[in-house]
């Protein structure tokens, strides 16, 4: 039979509990007292021995309820459980680890708790980082990446990105962003659904993976996306979180199986070449722009709305852009056709420990 751990509390009785563990199909490793102490008595028999940890157990029995395990508690046991790589089960749940490919290169996942929370600045900043002295290859994942993995080995060009938008391709994806960002090989793949704990449903990313290892690289990062986890097995993984007073759902697993967790990283835009003239700027919701040093008449923070952001195309002798949302397709693309310079935004991520993230990679002896 399956060893399994129980958690159990003090609102049931523990002839309720004892009787419960002996009608499962369970080789019981022991059960974990949760808390609750309406119903609980001096030295209580649950057949079974109280432990603190899984130890060796394969699946996480919940046998807890309202009102010592609510649903955010719950969440956590959850979390504890599939960090642990166990799965967890109750009366009308089961939550399983996600699953990931094997990987045999030096690896680092860069994951995030959702959208928009600096993610995939933050693999760029890392990217260039490491490719000081390092090979360094990215796969990058998206809700509109390429059919097939997609090996992007230059940077492209304003005029490239559009001709992709107007053949049909979503222009935007982060594997072509982090291809002009960080200027090295990047691979794009796509990915559709996202489980609570990041798990995709389905995805070419192994594919992308075995393409990123055939280049032998010094180290491959995996770029997610949203809240979903690359499915491959890298070496280290990095987090990126959004501003929350506690931890969602599953974002505490996200903590637990990262080395590296940064905190809302702070972001400043740049622009990667030269602001002539009256300059508009179009981002995905960075709004301080008065560093930039160039005459500034209109910010638009509506790359994600496309009706928003046609009405946002003012009057400006330069375009600047970060590669996200319609920024391609609506905005680059009625800047070539009018003339209007383009130059593409980066976002820096400022503030951070650049030796931690150094140190997630192995380094290379040349």
């Amino acid at each position: 039979m399956t060893r399994a751990v129980a958690l159990i509390d003090g609102e049931h009785y523990a002839p309720v509990v004892r009787d419960a563990l002996r009608a499962l199909p369970y080789e019981w490793e022991g059960a974990i007292l949760v808390g609750g102490t309406e119903k609980l008595r001096p030295g209580a028999d649950y057949g079974v021995p109280l432990v603190e940890d899984f130890g060796d157990a394969e699946v996480v029995v919940d046998l807890s309820d309202e009102p010592v395990l609510g649903p955010l508690e719950r969440f956590e046991w959850a979390a504890r459980a599939l960090a642990a790589g166990l799965p967890y089960v109750g009366g009308d749940f089961r939550l399983d680890p996600p699953e990931l490919e094997p990987f045999e290169l030096p690896s680092i996942s860069v994951i995030g708790t959702g959208k928009r929370v600096g993610k995939t600045a933050v693999t760029a900043h890392l990217a260039r980082l490491l490719s000081r002295d390092r090979r360094v290859v990215v796969v990058a994942m998206g809700r509109g990446g390429p059919p097939e993995p997609e090996l992007v080995e230059t940077p492209p060009t304003i005029e490239e990105l559009v001709a992709l938008s107007r053949a049909g391709r979503h222009a935007a994806s982060d594997h072509l962003e982090l291809a002009f960002l960080a200027g090295v090989p990047t691979i794009g793949c796509r990915r559709a659904g996202g489980g609570l704990a990041g798990a995709v449903v389905t995805s070419n990313v192994a594919a992308g993976a075995r393409i990123a290892a055939e280049l032998r690289p010094d180290v491959v990062l995996f770029d997610g996306s949203g809240a979903a986890i690359p499915p491959v097995a890298t070496s280290r993984r990095v987090l990126v979180t959004g501003v929350t007073a506690r931890d969602p759902y599953l974002d505490t697993y996200r903590r637990l199986v990262s080395d590296v967790v940064l905190e809302r990283p702070r972001l400043r835009l740049r622009a990667t070449g030269e602001l002539r003239g009256r300059v508009a700027v179009f981002t995905a919701g960075a709004t301080d722009v008065a560093h930039l040093g160039a005459e500034i008449v209109h910010v638009s923070t509506n790359l994600a709305d496309r009706r928003a952001l046609t009405r946002d195309l003012v009057e400006a002798d330069t375009y600047l852009l970060e590669i996200k949302g319609a920024a391609i397709d609506v905005v680059a693309a009625h800047a070539l056709d009018r003339g209007i310079r383009v130059v593409v935004a980066a976002n820096d991520v400022v503030g951070i420990d650049d030796d931690a993230l150094l140190d997630l990679a192995p380094v290379v002896a040349r």
